[in-house]
């Protein structure tokens, strides 16, 4: 197998490390604490192997064990923080989040795309809405969300189309768009008007309007959205009522980045 990751990866690939991190993702919501059994299954390893990564997270603090069981530790935030920490959009976002959910009282979330994801890195809630609960780092499937719409109708047309090759678009309901035409006609479409509206895909119940935000070179650095319960805001509020607002708002975000001192890391 490290020949295979090898030839994918390339000769530097470390295949421990990346066994590591599966069973660190091995970990959810859903599956807080786990038996070595249950921990090997999610992350794709013999219970050997399974065995050694978690007692050596447990040795270094980021995991811990009860018995048969093990979980997480409040020390893996770190991995994490350093990233957030030194991403000053979102500190510079967040005031204009919060101002916007004052006016529209609807939630409003900033994310990021990654792989086929779209990864929160922001949140300002009003209700909950969902379901699921939506905190810093959830992750959903960026084709049914309409940040994900929006990030991946930014990016260049080969790699939107590696993206609809490689994807699994799951159906999540009946209004789910998994066909690769018809989300490939929507991201086409989502580029020219500059926002992407997500009409229960995700969610029964649940509609979101997404616009970019883009850094100070004018690269979308990430997607700003507001979410509403059907019950509350139809598809003509959203775009007459929301959108606008979403729109404003997200402007002023990007003034403030222009403005913002440029970080050391940027000034080379």
């Amino acid at each position: 197998m490290e020949d295979a990751a090898a030839d994918q990866y390339g000769a530097h690939f470390v295949q421990s490390l990346e066994r590591g991190f599966a069973v660190i993702r091995a970990f959810s919501a859903e599956s807080p604490a786990q038996s070595l059994t249950e921990v090997a299954r999610h992350a794709g390893l013999t219970r050997a192997s399974a065995r050694r990564f978690l007692l050596t997270l447990v040795d270094l603090g980021y995991a811990r064990s009860e018995g048969r069981l093990f979980s997480l530790t409040p020390r893996v935030l770190e991995l994490g923080y350093a990233y957030l920490s030194s991403f000053s959009l979102t500190q510079v976002a967040e005031p204009h989040m919060q101002q916007l959910v004052t006016h529209v009282h609807e939630s409003c979330s900033m994310s990021v795309l990654d792989g086929a994801d779209v990864v929160y890195i922001a949140r300002v809630p009003t209700v909950r809405i969902m379901t699921v609960a939506i905190s810093v780092g959830t992750r959903f499937p960026a084709h049914a969300t309409s940040m994900g719409r929006v990030l991946l109708a930014s990016l260049p047309t080969a790699e939107i189309d590696s993206y609809l090759d490689q994807a699994d678009l799951v159906r999540y309901g009946p209004h789910t768009v998994v066909e690769p035409k018809a989300l490939r006609a929507e991201l086409v479409r989502v580029a020219k008007q500059g926002w992407a509206i997500v009409d229960q895909e995700l969610e029964e119940g649940l509609r979101s309007i997404a616009v970019p935000l883009r850094d100070r070179t004018g690269r979308v650095a990430a997607a700003v959205n507001l979410s509403a319960h059907t019950s509350s805001k139809s598809l003509k509020r959203i775009r007459e009522d929301l959108l606008p607002a979403l729109q404003e708002a997200v402007s002023r975000i990007e003034k403030d980045l222009r403005n913002a001192p440029v970080p050391a890391a940027e000034r080379g």
